[in-house]
């Protein structure tokens, strides 16, 4: 064999060791459609187990919004259609957190949503989680007719254990991993800070992270990578700081506190990413495309 041949076979032989499996590609960072897996999953281990949708005709609803409004603005603005695993996210969040009696605050959750992608940036950048930044907006708009999922998994451990483990896989094959893993220890912490304090005791506290609503945001809003700082310190951090955020707001008798600490705590550490990292640069103004 020439050693021309010798050498192409062996780049032939490294390159097929190299190359990551299916199931590795699966569950990569490249696969857009791990995150809806999930989050569908969480849906129906929590409504076979609970019930815990509204109903399905207003969760439908959502999600249909979702998609209906993400196609719409993506071709106005950028003039093209994107895809809609984000948008089926942020729809079946919607369809699973939202409680009201009536149909159309579905409907507007969803579709504020989206919009706030387009709308409310700055420098190119989301500053507000599309689906949290719309539920603290209808809180605040109709809150007779608009509240939040409160319910937990109980006392049946199987369907919590599901989740987390498929979370934590995906999270951590998508190399987020640590945010969760900061907010959830530094939830515990809390947790029994707050039962010494108010005297209810540490599993009255930790209760609420083993919901559904809590699967929700441990696994997609505070790790939801356009909403994130991109420093793994500076995740670690913001993660610690909302949870700081959401004790303060829980002893202040908020029930819908981990929403207001993300919405605060969020935005604003963005905000200070981008003023830190532009502060010596020229600011070049470009027409910039908007990404899903």
């Amino acid at each position: 064999m020439t050693p021309g041949i010798t050498a192409n076979a062996t780049a032939v032989a490294d390159s097929a060791k190299s190359k990551p499996s299916a199931l590795a590609r699966f569950f990569s960072i490249e696969n857009r459609y791990l995150p809806p897996m999930l989050i569908t999953l969480i849906l129906l281990v929590g409504q076979v187990s609970f019930g815990l949708l509204e109903s399905f005709p207003r969760t439908v609803l959502a999600i249909s919004t979702s998609l209906i409004v993400e196609s719409i603005l993506s071709r106005l603005v950028m003039g093209k259609f994107v895809n809609l695993a984000s948008a089926y996210i942020s729809g079946i969040s919607v369809g699973i957190l939202c409680r009201s009696p009536e149909y159309w605050p579905f409907a507007l959750c969803a579709a504020i949503s989206i919009t706030s992608k387009y709308v409310i940036r700055w420098r190119g950048r989301h500053l507000w989680n599309p689906s949290n930044f719309a539920i603290c907006a209808m809180l605040i708009l109709a809150p007779d007719v608009f509240t939040t999922l409160s319910i937990q998994w109980g006392n049946t451990f199987w369907p919590m254990m599901v989740v987390w483990v498929v979370g934590c896989l995906i999270t951590w094959r998508v190399d987020r991993i640590h945010i969760t893993g900061v907010y959830v220890a530094s939830f515990v912490f809390f947790a029994l800070l707050r039962g010494f304090i108010t005297g209810h005791g540490f599993l009255a506290e930790v209760a609420p992270i083993t919901g559904p609503m809590y699967q929700l945001f441990i696994f997609f809003m505070i790790t939801d990578p356009k909403t994130t700082v991109r420093t793994k310190k500076g995740q670690c951090l913001v993660a610690f700081l909302i949870a700081i955020a959401e004790m303060i707001l829980r002893l202040a008798q908020n029930i819908h506190a981990p929403y207001y600490a993300l919405a605060i705590v969020g935005p604003l550490a963005i905000a200070t990413e981008i003023w830190w990292t532009s502060r010596n640069k020229p600011v070049v103004l470009t027409r910039q495309s908007i990404p899903a």
